[in-house]
């Protein structure tokens, strides 16, 4: 799996990630200050799932017709330790029960809720 961590997700996450062995890259370093519009972009023509904090990117998928191939998921929580989406992640991806590719994923504190496109 790709990965495109955008630029409010964390770089202890993204090491986390990184480490146990996933293709990502990280706005914050590569592209800071970027548009969202520009992540969708590098996610699409990379082949990526965007990694985000951002609720803009349900906007750009059903309004502005961004499509990325590989899905976007977001991450709707207010608190947390700088490690708690990474290892959250991990977890998540190896069960390999839940399809990203042309979802949008929102993953809150309780639920994790799917919207095709």
């Amino acid at each position: 799996m790709r990965l495109l961590a955008n630029e409010n997700f964390t770089l202890t996450s993204v090491k986390i990630l990184a480490s146990a062995g996933y293709d990502i890259k990280y706005v914050g370093t590569e592209s800071a200050g970027i548009l969202d519009s520009e992540v969708m972009e590098m996610a699409i023509s990379e082949e990526r799932t965007i990694l985000t904090f951002d609720r803009d990117y349900g906007e750009l998928i059903f309004k502005r017709g961004f499509k990325p191939l590989k899905g976007v998921i977001y991450l709707r929580w207010n608190d947390f330790q700088p490690e708690d989406p990474g290892k959250y992640l991990l977890e998540l991806f190896s069960g390999d029960k839940i399809k990203f590719e042309k979802m949008l994923t929102v993953i809150g504190n309780t639920d994790i809720r799917q919207r095709k496109y």
